[in-house]
């Protein structure tokens, strides 16, 4: 099985000219009577062999942390020790440079990725907590946005060594980390103001997903798979503080007013959705028109059968969403502005 990413490099290297590339791409879209472009691609598994490596990786990745905690250092015996993350780190890394570099496996190349980088951050926050054993609040995120700063720079390092697509979505929600700890530094003890501050992340992180959906719009190439892991980065962080914001899971119920506002910020977010040829908005908020659609069946009388119309109404209309997934898109994209229209992805192949 290959994968477009696949079919990419063998044009890079001259073993399949780009005219041919792009009659395979049209034959497939033809045969699945949806252009390229709304297939929403990305690498997850290049075979089953990607499994079997994972799990492993994971397998190794444990033992090696087991072992490096046993390396205190100095480190009470309730703390974690550093060691532990920087062996994983190691590790991670060591790995990489043969199952990313060399053999290009998605998912063990996905997983070496948060071996590293999560490797980097624990043995930082190990050994602030080793450092610092007592700190308030406010010296707590300043520690934490400066263990963020260098978990962005591990992926930063990471990126410009193996160009891992989801490398860019995890440097940049470290970012958004760093960004929000200082800002709960400076303003302590505000209850709103961390999911205020993930949802400015989450606007952030999805504009900087655009920009890279901008340069391919086509969905081609490279950078459409980082616009893809930003894209599924940024959404739970805009569904989760907008919902949150807006008291959904105050108290034991919702009222109906507040699962009307749900369904009708579900419907902006499938907008949305269709416009950017992107499906992770409505993903991440599933859960959440799940939780009203129920209140609202429950409410009307259908106490016990609310569950089941629930998962009637939701799942008929998102195979429903798919199956016309062009068509709808056809029509959200037709009736925005020109300007706007030449930003987003193609409704169909780029022009020759």
């Amino acid at each position: 099985m290959y994968s477009e990413s696949d079919l990419q490099d063998a044009v890079a290297a001259g073993v399949i000219p780009a005219q041919s590339a792009q009659a395979l791409r049209d034959h497939v879209a033809r045969l699945r009577s949806s252009p390229v472009v709304d297939e929403e691609s990305f690498r997850l598994l290049t075979g089953f062999n990607d499994i079997f490596v994972a799990i492993a990786g994971i397998i190794l990745l444990v033992a090696v942390g087991w072992l490096g905690n046993s390396i205190r250092l100095g480190a009470p015996e309730h703390h974690p020790s550093l060691m532990s993350g920087l062996l994983v780190a190691a590790a991670s890394w060591g790995l990489a440079e043969y199952f990313t570099r060399q053999r290009r496996m998605a998912l063990p190349s996905i997983l070496l990725l948060a071996g590293f980088v999560g490797g980097v951050a624990f043995s930082l926050g190990a050994l602030a907590a080793q450092l610092f054993p007592d700190v308030g609040d406010r010296a707590g995120a300043l520690i934490l946005s400066g263990v963020a700063a260098f978990s962005a720079l591990a992926a930063f390092a990471h990126w410009r060594r193996f160009m891992v697509p989801i490398t860019v979505a995890a440097g940049a929600a470290a970012a958004a980390g760093v960004v929000a700890g200082l800002v709960i530094a400076a303003i302590p003890n505000n209850v709103t103001l961390p999911f205020l501050l993930l949802l400015a992340g989450g606007l952030a992180i999805f504009a900087f997903a655009m920009w890279w959906d901008m340069s391919d719009r086509s969905r081609i190439t490279r950078r459409s798979d980082v616009a893809f892991w930003l894209h599924l980065t940024a959404a739970p962080m805009i569904a989760h503080s907008l919902f949150h914001l807006l008291g959904v899971f105050d108290g034991d119920d919702i009222s109906v007013a507040k699962a009307v506002m749900v369904i009708a910020l579900y419907v902006a977010f499938g907008l949305v959705a269709l416009a950017i040829d992107r499906r992770a908005l409505l993903v991440s908020s599933l859960a959440y028109v799940l939780f009203a659609l129920y209140a609202l069946f429950k409410q009307a009388g259908a106490v016990e059968l609310s569950a089941a119309f629930t998962a009637l109404v939701i799942g008929s209309s998102l195979l429903l969403l798919s199956a016309l997934w062009h068509h709808a898109r056809t029509l959200v994209v037709g009736g925005l502005p020109p300007s706007l229209i030449d930003k987003l992805p193609y409704l169909d192949r780029a022009p020759a």
